[in-house]
């Protein structure tokens, strides 16, 4: 079987890192692309040290010239891609009377303006090979309801949530989906951990109690663990799913359900 290109767009470290592994470990080339190239070149080294096939590449995905050179350098490489996945995001947790005009800035810029850039590349990409290709956003619940103290990521998310349905019409004649992942909450991520003293803060309880506070919301009483995600990703970017584009699909343990 001829193995697939994947790009991972955030895949330094967290979830990102998880599912570029799990890529390479489900017959795909994996671009490890991040703005901190230092993490993407670790993440690719213990992929290729496993035997597969993966590659750091450096991306601000704010920033068009530096996405168009990164599907530039996918090109020399790879030809095509078959899989764009975007998951870069960033989160600050503030009251909207005291949060910050370039802190919601910055928010939307990294989690919608990346998302459009990397999407419009990869797939002029995709288009120009030919290529029934897919493209996987990883959003949030956040991007179905609204976050108390979240308003630049909620934001961000549920416009997200648009771009994916315009994409996957625009690029139905090319045979190529588009779908969102809808997370919970991913308990043991990066983001999540940081943003613990914030969110103690908004409860109004101990830092250590934060977990236990985000599980009692979800009816299957866990947090949304990256196999979770995965999983789904793997799903989605295999011919089994086809026929399926513009979806915003949950994987939040039941807490959300439209």
């Amino acid at each position: 079987m001829n193995k697939k290109c994947a790009v991972v767009v955030g895949a330094g470290k967290s979830l990102g890192a998880f599912l570029a592994k799990h890529l390479s470990e489900n017959n795909y080339n994996v671009i490890v692309a991040d703005i901190n190239l230092d993490n993407a070149k670790n993440v690719a080294n213990e992929i290729t040290d496993q035997g597969y096939d993966a590659t750091a590449m450096y991306v601000d995905a704010t920033c068009e010239e530096s996405v168009k050179e990164l599907f530039e350098d996918i090109e020399m490489k790879y030809s095509t891609v078959d899989l764009m996945v975007y998951n870069a995001g960033v989160a600050l947790s503030s009251k909207i009377t005291e949060f910050q005009k370039k802190d919601f800035d910055f928010i939307v810029d990294v989690n919608l303006n990346g998302y459009f850039l990397t999407s419009k590349y990869a797939s002029k990409l995709m288009i120009k090979h030919s290529t029934k290709g897919r493209i996987i956003q990883i959003n949030s619940k956040s991007g179905k309801v609204g976050s108390k103290y979240n308003s630049a990521y909620s934001s961000a998310k549920f416009a997200g949530v648009g771009l994916t349905q315009s994409l996957a019409l625009d690029l139905a004649e090319h045979e190529i989906t588009v779908n969102s992942l809808m997370l919970g909450n991913l308990l043991n991520s990066d983001m999540f951990e940081s943003l613990i003293p914030q969110y103690a803060v908004k409860l109004g309880v101990a830092e250590n109690e934060v977990k236990k506070l985000y599980m009692d919301k979800v009816p299957l009483a866990r947090g949304c663990e990256f196999i979770d995600v995965a999983e789904v990703l793997l799903f989605y970017s295999s011919e089994k799913a086809s026929y399926c584009t513009g979806q915003s699909i949950n994987i939040t343990g039941g807490q959300v359900m439209f």
